[in-house]
């Protein structure tokens, strides 16, 4: 058996060693990767268009527009377009729907 140098820093220690992949280290290096690619979609963009909506605001409205699309598709409808207007200090969203969709 080799002796055991003394003196070493714990880089100089650690310097060949390589950490055996077990299952508890893939599942903690992928849900890392999820975890950086929730942060990456929800931080706002660079667009100053919409740099004022926050990441609640979007996630809500993105809510709400699929359940608008979902009760929709239960009347029938499946092509629409979303219109956007302005009503002195309200935005209105509202579904227009395509001439093919109302024949």
């Amino acid at each position: 058996m080799a002796k055991i140098p003394k003196n070493l820093s714990d880089k100089d220690m650690f310097q060949n060693y390589k950490e055996e992949e077990t299952l508890e280290s893939v599942f903690l290096s992928a849900e890392a990767a999820d975890d950086r690619k929730r942060r990456e979609a929800r931080r706002p963009a660079e667009d100053l268009s919409i740099a004022y909506l926050t990441p609640d605001i979007i996630e809500k409205l993105g809510k709400l527009l699929l359940e608008l699309k979902m009760d929709l598709y239960k009347d029938g409808i499946k092509e629409y377009k979303i219109r956007v207007k302005r009503d002195k200090s309200r935005i209105i969203l509202e579904p227009e729907l395509r001439e093919a969709a109302q024949k």
